[in-house]
């Protein structure tokens, strides 16, 4: 049951962010390098990206550590999966950490 809860928020984790990202390329037109720095335009939003930053550095080594305690195959794979989102890694990763201790047991 929670490995098919990790998954439905790895869809959501997709779906959700994307949706917001399409609709700004729909709007506005703006290069792909100025929207990024447009991230850190303001105060407010640079905090909101330092967060997600920092969020995603702290995914990286729990799934580092976690990956290879567990012995689990390939676990590096979803380091650069947070490149469409940590909203998709993580819970992406969740899955495949219940699947794997559910098949050794």
């Amino acid at each position: 049951m929670k490995k098919n809860i990790y998954l439905l928020l790895t869809f959501l984790g997709l779906l959700f962010p994307y949706y917001f990202i399409f609709q700004f390329y729909i709007i506005d037109t703006t290069p792909t390098l100025q929207a990024i720095t447009g991230l850190f335009a303001t105060n407010m939003s640079a905090a909101f990206n330092s967060d997600l930053l920092m969020s995603v550095l702290t995914a990286w080594v729990f799934m580092g550590f976690e990956g290879k305690r567990i012995n689990m195959k390939n676990w590096w794979l979803f380091l650069p999966a947070t490149l469409i989102g940590l909203s998709f890694a993580l819970p992406l990763f969740l899955y495949f950490r219940e699947r794997h201790l559910e098949n050794k047991k």
